[in-house]
Parts: structure tokens; sequence; C-alpha cells
């Protein structure tokens, strides 16, 4: 755990709020709150954080619009998001990740299980940086001290998790990765991430890569990899 991390939570029910706060301050993070959707997203834009433990039932703006604007914002796209919500069914769950959402934690839950997760999110967006600075296949260029990606050299937006995805496929160099292993290495091991899950990041990522959405390829029955051979950009 780094104390350093900086915490954005944004819970409107303050009795939570109170618990989860001291819980973070406990372990040693910075943490700031927010208790409606229109402080939160003035917040982060004021003051980026390390990570956003974010309310999907919100006043004034709800947590979904809430993760739309930050994700817009270039100075909040690559902030990690753990969204925090009472909706039990898989669909809610598969919206979240598509807004952009690191994890997803449904109410109610354990503090431990959320401790947990806060770690594990920082983990990776600190392991994230700790590979190759460069990776580089055919026209798409990923570079991890930027954290930015190029398609024949235009810049295009990636969530954090989409970006670990392609950071996954670019740095497996063409090997199939299962749905299995590419939860693994860009979202955590043990994560409650369906293979539905991955394969909505999966589309959203081929979306914005444009012309280049053919190098990642699908292999039935097995997962994706990234293959540049036979491609036109």
């Amino acid at each position: 755990m780094d104390s350093r991390s900086s915490i954005l939570v944004v819970e409107d029910e303050a009795d939570l709020a109170d618990v989860v706060c001291f819980h973070l301050e406990r372990e040693g993070y910075a943490v700031r709150r927010a208790d409606d959707g229109e402080r939160a997203v003035a917040e982060a834009q004021r003051q980026p954080p390390d990570l956003i433990v974010l309310d999907r039932m919100l006043p004034k703006l709800s947590g979904d619009e809430v993760a739309r604007r930050l994700k817009r914002d270039a100075r909040t796209a690559t902030v990690p998001l753990i969204m925090l919500t009472a909706k039990a069914e898989d669909e809610d769950e598969l919206v979240g990740f598509a807004l952009g959402a690191d994890d997803y934690v449904r109410k109610p839950f354990s503090v431990k299980l959320l401790m947990a997760r806060v770690q594990a999110v920082l983990r990776r967006r600190r392991a994230a940086t700790s590979g190759p600075e460069v990776l580089t296949a055919g026209p798409v260029v990923l570079d991890h001290g930027r954290h930015e990606v190029r398609v024949n050299d235009r810049p295009v937006e990636l969530t954090a998790t989409e970006f670990r995805i392609l950071a996954a496929l670019l740095g497996a160099r063409g090997r199939v990765l299962t749905r299995e292993q590419l939860i693994d290495l860009a979202i955590g091991h043990g994560a409650a991430v369906t293979n539905r899950a991955m394969d909505v990041h999966i589309a959203a990522l081929r979306r914005k890569l444009d012309k280049a959405a053919d190098c990642v390829h699908t292999v039935r029955g097995v997962g994706y990899a990234f293959r540049t051979s036979g491609v036109e950009v």
C-alpha cells in the first residue's frame, strides 16, 4: 500500500461515507469526499485523485453520469474507479464496466473486501508502468510513461482498464490470451469480473482503435490476440 495515494469517496449516505473514509484513513490514504455527483466531478477535476470510490445512486448527477464526464476529461480519464451499488443484476455490473469502472462492489459489502479491492486497483495501476516503457505493434504505440496510446500517430483516449487490456495484448506479442488471463493481467487475480464483462471491454477497445480494430483478433473458444499481419490500416 502506498500511503501517499489519494482517494476520493463519493457517497451520499453519510454514515456509510464516514465508515469508508475512517477505514481508508486508518490504512494511511489521503481521503477526500463528496456527497453528490456535481461535487464529485468538480473535486476530481480540481485535483485528480489516485482512485475514486463512486456510488452509482447519487443526487444531482448519477454515478454513471459522473463516470462519463470524468472519462471524457483528459485530466481524469485515467483515474481508476471502484463503483459501489445496491443494484445486484449482472446487467448493472456490465453497465458499470462499460462506463470505465475498474472494479464493482455490491452493497452491502464488508469493509475488509472494499479495502482489499482498493489495494488491488492501486497495485495494478502502479504495475502498469513496471513493464517496457513503450510497446509497439503495427500502427499502435502504447507509452506507459505518458499513459498514452496512438494509432497511426493519432492519440486514442482509453479508460484505465482498456489501457491495461491493450498493454496485456501487446505484451503477449501475438500469443492468445484467454479471457481469464486478461482479467488477471488487466483487472486483477480473483476480481469479480465475468467473461462477458471482458467482452464488453474488448468491444469498447476495438471501437476506439478505429482502423486498427481488426488487430484485436477473437480466437473462438479461447480468447483474444493482437496481431497485425494481413491488417490494412
